[in-house]
């Protein structure tokens, strides 16, 4: 009897063995254990996880990285080893690609295809190599046109979540997802394929999946992707994020010229100069187009220069800015280069030679509106009215009308300037254009300058429009009063121009204005006796006009 039972035992045993897949010893090596912290050191989630890259590239549920600040792998010899990076992350399927800091790594094999319906699987969680769970694919249904979420008859063992779900041949078809309950026969899987898909593009420094977690998300692999991230970076991250970043893409593309320009332009920021003029160099040594970098290194020049000119720093000067832009044009002939040589000069002040360079350009591709306007400048600083207005002119000729709201700022330079020059109705037209485009964000400021030039183009209705447009806006105002009551003697308001001015005194009693013109309306319509009162009491408040009005209305 005793026989009959070791022999069961062993047919038993053999029967074990022999179920046992030949290839769990070996994936039990690639499977490991994930562990989430929190700033303070808190542990906040963990979860199943395997290698699928021999430099430590892996895959497990993305929930335990959410608020995540630091994370470990710890393998099947129990040897931890931290998260270095996020290689990519789906919310939607719970699954994350990320790397981890070891050295090589033995990756499990991934099926490219999906199981059939009835196929055998096996789920190998961490440290479980005895007793491997078998089941049985009830569904695969396909998702994102290439990959499988599998409806698996299997009972999940206690922390299984994130445990690579095998073919009968050893690869792995998918990792499990959260149960509803342990006691669930009916369980579920993503495709292994899809989570070993997952990358990091230029935009993923934007993406709210990605920013719920702060470890360290990984550079594009691509290099026009991973430069797109440099640049919105800049504006998204804070600056010691932004300066990983930098050092990342150096790390990871040495020999592109971008990172050392993009760090040498945090070091400016920095007053680190000397720093910044290495990092300069080792770019230009990288650079397959070195002229994007000297044009690049003039533009660092001017802006230390013209932003931080205390910081006195004697290798770097506007002559040289000058320079580095003309060795980008010696080396690709691009009026890109020379508009840089041109905005040197004017920052040296030397408005004739900043001209001459625009006006150069003015038959280029470079032909446009701010090409014209950066000219007039010159101009209005060299005194020459006449030029400027001409310049402005041709920067408006570069629109059509209807105008869009880009014309503003022409319109409105150019509208001042025409009042410099006493062309008031043609700063007028100018001025009506642009309330047109600016309607909604104009003040009264505009309102009263506008008022000003009507006045003295003798558009009086037109003023006294505007003049009561100010005055809606900013009905504390007692100088639009006083302007209004100016206007209304003019035209010969003189009832009007006394409630206009009684307003004025009462917003502000201590000025002489509102006295004024009260006053002289008041003579105006014959209330002499009354009128010279106030004009006294305008004289009074230190009024020049008051004394040869009362003068005037005394006889």
């Amino acid at each position: 009897m005793k026989r009959l039972y070791m022999i069961v035992s062993l047919l038993m045993l053999t029967v074990t063995i022999m179920a046992q897949p030949s290839w769990v010893k070996k994936a039990t090596k690639s499977v490991f254990t994930l562990k989430t912290f929190t700033a303070d050191g808190t542990l906040l989630g963990s979860a199943n996880g395997f290698y699928v890259g021999k430099n430590g590239e892996a895959i497990s549920c993305f929930a335990p990285f959410k608020g995540a600040q630091r994370a470990v792998v710890i393998d099947a010899a129990g040897k931890e080893y931290e998260v270095a990076c996020i290689l990519g992350a789906n919310e939607t399927y719970d699954v994350a690609k990320f790397r981890v800091t070891t050295g090589k790594t033995q990756p499990l094999t991934v099926a490219q295809g999906q199981a059939p319906a009835d196929a055998s699987v096996w789920l190998l969680p961490y440290n479980q190599v005895k007793k491997v769970p078998q089941g049985t694919v009830r569904k695969a249904e396909t998702f994102n046109q290439n990959y499988a979420y599998y409806t698996v008859a299997l009972q999940m063992p206690e922390n299984s979540v994130g445990a690579p779900l095998f073919s009968e041949t050893g690869e792995v078809l998918g990792l499990m997802q959260q149960p509803a309950s342990l006691k669930d026969t009916l369980n579920y899987a993503v495709s292994a394929l899809f989570a070993d898909s997952l990358k990091t593009t230029g935009l993923s420094i934007n993406d709210p999946v990605l920013r719920a977690t702060g470890i360290r998300k990984a550079l594009p692999q691509d290099v026009g992707q991973a430069q797109l991230s440099l640049y919105i970076g800049g504006a998204s991250l804070d600056s010691l994020a932004y300066c990983q970043l930098i050092e990342d893409f150096i790390l990871q593309f040495p020999n592109h010229p971008d990172g050392y320009t993009y760090r040498a332009q945090q070091l400016v920021n920095g007053s680190r100069f000397a720093d910044a003029e290495r990092d300069m160099k080792k770019a230009l040594k990288v650079a397959e187009k070195p002229d994007e970098v000297h044009y690049t290194y003039s533009r660092l020049m001017l802006q230390k220069l013209l932003y931080m000119p205390e910081q006195a720093y004697d290798a770097w000067s506007f002559d040289g800015s000058y320079d580095e832009a003309g060795e980008a044009y010696r080396i690709n002939p691009l009026p890109t280069y020379r508009q840089q040589q041109a905005v040197v000069r004017y920052a040296q002040q030397r408005y004739d030679d900043a001209y001459a360079i625009y006006e150069e350009l003015f038959t280029s591709s470079l032909r446009s509106p701010e090409l014209f306007y950066a000219a007039s400048v010159c101009k209005e600083q060299l005194k020459d009215s006449v030029a400027q207005l001409a310049l402005l002119d041709s920067c408006m000729a570069q629109f059509s009308r209807p105008y869009l709201k880009e014309t503003a700022p022409y319109l409105l330079h150019r509208a001042q300037l025409l009042m410099d020059m006493n062309r008031h109705r043609e700063a007028v037209t100018d001025l009506n254009d642009y309330e047109a485009l600016m309607k909604t964000q104009l003040t009264s400021n505009f309102y009263y300058m506008k008022y000003q030039a009507e006045m003295k183009g003798r558009l009086f209705q037109q003023a006294l429009d505007d003049i009561n447009e100010a005055i809606r806006m900013t009905p504390q105002s007692d100088l639009y009063y006083a302007e209004k009551a100016s206007l209304q003697v003019r035209v010969g308001l003189y009832s009007e121009a006394v409630e206009t001015a009684k307003t004025c005194i009462q917003l502000a009693p201590d000025h002489s204005d509102g006295y004024l013109f009260l006053g002289l309306s008041q003579c105006l319509l014959g209330q002499k006796t009354e009128g010279v009162k106030n004009l006294q009491k305008a004289g009074e408040l230190g009024d020049p006009q008051a004394e040869g009005l009362i003068e005037k209305y005394s006889k």
